[in-house]
């Protein structure tokens, strides 16, 4: 499971990027899309056409970094979006689902014992 600081925000460009970018280019999608440095702190992830390729930019104290993962089968699921955004935000629950092949429509949670307390 992902760890990430609750300042970590993550966001998702929903548009088709091109993947042959490399860190300036997806920089200023992350500039053109969100709005926001690349330089912030947060991870922002960028798929291609067909939904088997991710390519997730952040900054790792010293530098820009690229994570990118390629499905040898399937699709990623996005989550539903509102309207027609380019970009949305997602949670750490959310991010290991897309990136674990689980669909977020379909998920449940399942009731689980509390102490009561």
């Amino acid at each position: 499971m992902l760890s990430l600081p609750a300042s970590v925000r993550v966001y998702l460009c929903t548009a088709p990027a091109d993947l042959r970018k490399s860190f300036d280019g997806l920089s200023a999608l992350v500039q053109q899309v969100f709005g926001r440095e690349p330089l912030d702190g947060h991870l922002f992830l960028f798929l291609n056409r067909r939904r088997d390729r991710l390519k997730i930019l952040y900054w790792d104290r010293d530098g820009l970094a690229l994570w990118y993962k390629r499905l040898e089968v399937g699709t990623f699921q996005l989550p539903s979006k509102d309207g027609a955004e380019r970009g949305l935000e997602l949670d750490a629950t959310q991010l290991a689902m897309l990136l674990g092949g689980i669909d977020v429509h379909s998920a449940q949670r399942r009731k689980r014992y509390a102490r009561a307390g």
